[in-house]
């Protein structure tokens, strides 16, 4: 008997890049990046879909969360691997994210420190850089906040740490839209009753790396998701 939710086989992963070395995807919200204890044994995820679809060993190179989408560069040698882990360690690779929060935080950095993992009391310090794109009033009450804002925003981590944007954002009370583990459960539920729309709005927007092999920049970008522009809409009269 399984007791975990039903798992959805049925993942879009668009391909932008691939050469003999590495290939770049956009990763659907939802889909784990690599086998973990906490899913079910036949549940798919990234690196297993990859190798199904190229043939090919896949070695992961960096992190994103299941819930989050987006962006991703991924290995086909555990030298290019190791390359690429190294420009990450180095900050030599540009990542921008895009969220929907609560508020409007404006522009600025977040700099306090934040959980190491899940269930952890250890924390370290962490950065996070951000910039107000768009905002939108509502109609929506919540708390005693009534007309609350929600703001496009453009994210750019400083440091790598577990869920850093979210713990960020959340701390700072930004919460990120459809964040079931830091976020604002209550309204998550409103907008999902009111919108449809039930998913972590956080997606890995913009890549850019040097190719480990031509030692070419590389620069790849990803629209803004649909559920995103949906909800920002909804509001505009």
């Amino acid at each position: 008997m399984n007791n975990h939710e039903p798992v959805n086989f049925n993942f879009d992963i668009s391909v932008l890049y691939q050469d003999d070395d590495l290939m770049v995807v956009e990763k659907p919200h939802g889909l784990a990046v690599h086998k973990n204890d906490f899913m079910p044994h036949d549940a798919p995820y990234l690196t297993k879909l990859l190798g199904d679809l190229t043939g090919r060993w896949i070695f992961n190179v960096h992190r994103l969360d299941a819930k989050t989408s987006g962006l991703m560069v991924l290995a086909f040698s555990s030298e290019i691997a190791r390359e690429l882990t190294l420009q990450f360690e180095r900050k030599e690779v540009m990542k921008k994210y895009l969220a929907v929060v609560q508020g409007n935080p404006g522009e600025g950095t977040f700099s306090g420190q934040v959980l190491v993992k899940k269930k952890s009391k250890f924390k370290k310090p962490a950065v996070t850089h951000f910039k107000t794109i768009r905002s939108v009033e509502t109609n929506i009450s919540c708390k005693e906040k009534n007309n609350i804002v929600l703001s496009l925003v453009e994210i750019i981590p400083e440091t790598g740490r577990w869920h850093q944007i979210r713990q960020h954002f959340a701390k700072n009370r930004f919460d990120i839209i459809g964040d079931t583990h830091h976020g604002d459960f209550t309204l998550n539920k409103i907008i999902a009753g009111k919108i449809g729309i039930n998913r972590l709005l956080l997606h890995a927007s913009s890549l850019e790396f040097t190719h480990p092999s031509t030692q070419n920049r590389k620069e790849f970008i990803s629209p803004v998701p649909g559920e995103f522009k949906k909800l920002m809409d909804s509001f505009v009269i």
